[in-house]
């Protein structure tokens, strides 16, 4: 498992296995966010697990990362790190869907688009948000957020 710090509350990385939750747990990490639609998170066995949400996705140009996606993982994320938890945001590489994630959870932290992805690009230098088909999924993430933001 590959993982950067991006704040005190988020990670970004690539796929843990179930042996390597513990490592999470001991960096604090209470929620996993799994990205890849090709790898259904494994349960973890310990007596109090890690939360586990799977938003499966696919790291294609052909099909968009679903914002409903983003939205509901960006919500999940902003109730555990309003509690003081931690949040592991992953896909294969820790390059596009998980960067992805990330980059939402940010924005929903009242972060600019552009300064979540330049601060993901400075903490995971392997990050890739400005890839042709991520970043306008970033960007549409943070226009619908403002949107549903000002009704709730």
């Amino acid at each position: 498992m590959n993982f950067s710090p991006i704040t005190d509350h988020l990670f970004i990385g690539t796929t843990p296995s179930t042996g390597e939750y513990n490592q999470l747990r001991d960096l604090g990490i209470q929620l996993v966010i799994n990205m890849r639609v090709e790898y259904r998170p494994r349960k973890d066995p310990h007596p109090s697990p890690l939360e586990l949400l799977w938003l499966p996705t696919f790291d294609s140009p052909l099909v968009p990362i679903s914002i409903k996606h983003l939205i509901r993982g960006a919500h999940a994320a902003l109730s555990v790190i309003q509690n003081g938890g931690k949040v592991y945001a992953h896909c294969a590489g820790g390059v596009h869907r998980g960067v992805t994630m990330g980059a939402c959870i940010l924005i929903a932290q009242r972060m600019s688009p552009l300064a979540a992805m330049e601060l993901i690009k400075a903490k995971r230098p392997q990050a890739d948000p400005d890839a042709f088909y991520i970043r306008p999924r970033i960007l549409k993430f943070a226009k619908e957020w403002n949107r549903i933001s000002v009704v709730e």
